[in-house]
């Protein structure tokens, strides 16, 4: 057994647990914090994306050992004081979600995304968005309210 202490959504985290216990099951299981899917187990479908020191992070593709020390950011971390993130408000408005199964990894990787590249058009949105996987809307929408959201925060 390990213990780890991080900081997830602004308040302290510390367990025991297992070397070898993935983040994504360590945010899910131990903190309960559900928002963060688990989709594929490969890594490829991106549910799981987190922010990890501001940064989209696959959280199946990484140990929560790997993450000693560090600020993390979950989907349900992105709202302060009941006002919804830029990018909630704009994939609510823009129906960017339709099961909502991929939608938090959407938005963790919108976050971060943005973040980079405040100046985004529709190519480099599609193109970042390459890691994340959506079995529902086309990403039209998905797209539209990234978009959407860049520029309200601007």
């Amino acid at each position: 057994m390990t213990v780890v202490s991080m900081t997830v959504n602004g308040k302290p985290a510390k367990a025991d647990v297992e070397a070898r216990t993935l983040l994504v099951n360590f945010i899910r299981e131990e903190l309960g914090l559900t928002g963060t899917h688990v989709g594929c187990d490969t890594s490829q479908c991106g549910a799981c994306v987190i922010l990890v020191d501001g940064r989209a992070v696959k959280s199946c593709a990484m140990l929560v050992g790997q993450a000693e020390g560090a600020d993390i950011v979950t989907v349900e971390g992105l709202a302060k004081n009941g006002e919804l993130h830029p990018v909630q408000k704009a994939f609510r408005e823009h129906h960017g979600l339709q099961c909502g199964f991929c939608t938090p990894g959407m938005m963790m990787t919108a976050v971060d995304l943005i973040r980079r590249k405040p100046q985004l058009d529709e190519q480099t949105v599609r193109e970042e968005l390459e890691g994340n996987l959506c079995r529902c809307t086309g990403y039209h929408n998905i797209v539209k309210a990234i978009l959407a959201a860049s520029e309200d925060m601007r």
